[in-house]
């Protein structure tokens, strides 16, 4: 039977208490008024040890507790008592304590951790491009959005990403748009393959990815259109002459490699370079390998002429270099003394076929060597790319520098003879 009323809260002495009725061993509300006058509510209910407990509710009056809202409370927790929790007090502190520690794993299960963890585990594998898609994904990410870096793991959708997305590429940058996109998409990829992975990062497989949210994005139309510019026998025989100062070395070095990718140059050290074949051994890392692979270059004579060049009499360990030895070329570096070669070689009207990349220089050295015969799995030897075929993985030994050095002899050829056509040679299998 209801016992407690308004008027009777308000009677209440201090000190003193009521309970509100009920059925036997279903707990009861009750309040009690303290002796500065402020009247709390609580659940009152028999503990297993046969003692009574009590757990507060809160403050009856004013913008605290009505009466209707106490009586709805008690009602819950009598539920519960009644069901099986016996001892609320330490169920609910069991509950509490469970919260705070789900918001403190909130607070470190993040998507900044996440990308953190992802650049980890790419500097881990030895992946060449973990320093760039760390820094990507801070400039895109925790320095465009720091309260989405910030953010739950499990708070986080696909909107959300798509937002994170949309900005460079609303902007017009849609390279750039599409890479953030791919290692957003990777990043969470790869937590969810380390959460039953031992060998995973500990950092990354702690996150315990269940669901990739970029999965959805879908890829951005007209970021990945291939290049074509390819230079001309003339502009590419230009760009030679304009490279013959010693302090083009790199650019020389470059070239008369077969155009290399940069950054597997980069990390060429004097314990690449083999004395006895003339060849520099580089490490190639691009695609999903999980180890690199051995990439033999010879070097002609002119190339360890242009390593000289480059070293300018210092003793440096980096072989490919813009600082005489003490640090790898970068391929920004490398890039910007590419651009100021052709805007001279634009201003003396060398370059009609416009400005050109790294890259650019890559196709056309693959470009000119087809004109001249070599056969693509010369040139493929060469530029190291397209040998990721089991034959390749796990039987064919041969390091192809014959080969190789050929194909590089004729380039040599093509970059150093005064006419301007081609005179195809017999195909070097």
């Amino acid at each position: 039977m209801t016992t407690l009323t308004t008027r009777k809260l308000a009677a209440l002495k201090p000190g003193k208490w009521a309970s509100d009725g009920g059925p036997r061993g279903a707990g009861a509300l009750v309040a009690r008024k303290l002796l500065h006058g402020a009247t709390i509510f609580y659940f009152r209910y028999t503990a297993p040890s046969g003692q009574r407990h009590v757990i507060p509710l809160g403050e009856y009056g004013g913008h605290a507790l009505t009466l209707e809202r106490a009586r709805a409370s008690a009602a819950k927790l009598s539920i519960r008592y009644r069901s099986g929790d016996r001892d609320l007090r330490v169920a609910l502190e069991a509950e509490q304590s469970a919260k705070q520690a789900n918001q403190a794993d909130k607070r470190t299960r993040t998507l900044g951790a996440l990308l953190e963890a992802y650049a980890d585990q790419l500097v881990r594998s030895g992946k060449s491009s973990a320093r760039s898609v760390r820094a990507e994904l801070r400039h895109h990410v925790r320095d465009a959005w720091h309260k989405l870096w910030a953010a739950p793991l499990e708070d986080v959708t696909a909107d959300d990403l798509l937002a994170i997305v949309a900005e460079p590429a609303n902007a017009g940058k849609l390279r750039q748009a599409e890479k953030v996109r791919a290692y957003l998409r990777a990043a969470f990829a790869a937590g969810m393959k380390a959460r039953h992975n031992a060998n995973a990062l500990p950092a990354l497989r702690a996150l315990r990815i269940t669901a990739n949210p970029a999965a959805s994005l879908t890829p951005i139309e007209g970021a990945n259109r291939a290049r074509n510019r390819a230079l001309s026998l003339a502009e590419l025989r230009a760009y030679w002459q304009r490279i013959q100062a010693p302090e083009h070395g790199a650019l020389r070095f470059h070239l008369l490699t077969g155009c290399q990718r940069i950054r597997q140059l980069a990390r060429a050290t004097e314990a690449s370079f083999d004395v006895d074949t003339g060849s520099l051994r580089l490490l190639d890392y691009k695609g999903r390998r999980s180890e690199a692979r051995q990439h033999h270059v010879p070097l002609l004579p002119d190339a360890i002429d242009a390593m000289r060049d480059m070293h300018a009499g210092v003793d440096g360990p980096h072989l490919f270099t813009l600082t005489a030895g003490e640090s790898g070329a970068d391929y920004s570096g490398v890039s910007k003394r590419i651009r100021k070669v052709a805007e001279a070689m634009s201003a003396n009207g060398e370059l009609p076929g416009g400005f050109f990349t790294p890259g650019d220089l890559r196709r056309t050295v693959e470009t000119r060597l087809a004109d001249a015969g070599i056969s693509r799995d010369a040139r493929a030897r060469l530029q190291s790319h397209g040998l990721g075929g089991v034959q390749e993985r796990h039987y064919d030994r041969h390091d192809y520098l014959l080969e190789t050095r050929r194909a590089l002899e004729v380039l040599h050829r093509l970059l150093t003879d005064t006419g301007a056509n081609i005179v195809p040679i017999i195909k070097i299998a």
